[in-house]
């Protein structure tokens, strides 16, 4: 597994991580095997990351239930606060806590940038204080990116949480080179356009020359695509599905494709 720098630090993170939106908000009583494996399968293939909050329903509780005898340098645990008001966000965030079972969260963001002026000033004590470790701000909209880059520009954060893929490319025109100019760490939500991509794709063959880039499914060329821009970070596709994160997981190996090959893989998809 390729690993990327946290530029505010030095440390490193795998370029694929696992988002948990829809994909783990289950009832704490169901049979929970099938999520537990796709953990495992992120673990063995050198993953680490995952990315939750508390507008995904019951995904913070049942990281917590399927982690909470892992160490705490097994898993990079980062979440949100999504209410508006410093005591509810302060009580939310302390909610996560709990639910994830955790005494430190690696990484707490405010989603969707909701009442964001109230919420960072607590973040940045919180993160003195060693009750977190990394803050961010997230949006998943080509229309609030002008948002995130004022936010960039006049605010000290850690890392920023937006949309990107082969297809929606808007971050291309400023996000992304502005988050690595001013040394801010990435992670890509929506990478598989919510299943759309798939849609596009279905039926149609691999181009032979993707196996030159050990590309061997839909998934690994979408996931390849973005982790081979330099400003990428990490990249959270969410599933329920162990083979399906095994896939993805395999998708942040070397060789990546250099700019004449991503422009290809873009050409090849539009043309399908």
């Amino acid at each position: 597994m390729i690993l990327r720098t946290i530029p505010s630090t030095g440390e490193t993170i795998p370029v694929i991580g696992l988002g948990t939106w829809q994909s783990f908000d289950v009832s704490p009583s169901s049979n929970l095997d099938s999520l537990k494996n796709v953990l495992d399968e992120t673990i063995n293939a050198g993953g680490k990351l995952i990315d939750s909050s508390p507008m995904y329903g019951r995904s913070e509780e049942i990281v917590g239930l399927l982690t909470a005898n892992a160490s705490a340098e097994k898993f990079f645990y980062a979440t949100k606060v999504w209410t508006t008001g410093r005591n509810e966000g302060i009580h939310q965030m302390e909610n996560s806590f709990r639910k994830f079972q955790r005494e430190v969260i690696d990484l707490m963001q405010i989603h969707n940038l909701v009442d964001w002026k109230t919420h960072l000033p607590v973040l940045r004590k919180w993160k003195e204080e060693g009750r977190i470790r990394y803050i961010g701000i997230t949006h998943y909209t080509d229309s609030m990116h002008s948002e995130l880059i004022k936010i960039i520009r006049s605010e000290q954060i850690d890392f920023v949480q937006f949309n990107y893929s082969i297809m929606d490319r808007h971050a291309e025109e400023n996000l992304l080179h502005l988050a690595a100019d001013y040394g801010i760490a990435t992670l890509i939500n929506r990478p598989l356009g919510e299943g759309r991509l798939f849609n596009k794709v279905k039926g149609k063959t691999l181009p032979s020359w993707a196996q030159e880039y050990n590309i061997k499914s839909w998934s690994q060329f979408f996931l390849k695509f973005i982790i081979s821009h330099p400003a990428v970070t990490c990249v959270i596709p969410a599933t329920s599905n162990p083979s399906h994160a095994a896939d993805n997981m395999n998708a942040g190996s070397e060789p990546l494709p250099d700019e004449p090959v991503r422009k290809r893989m873009v050409a090849f998809v539009k043309e399908l």
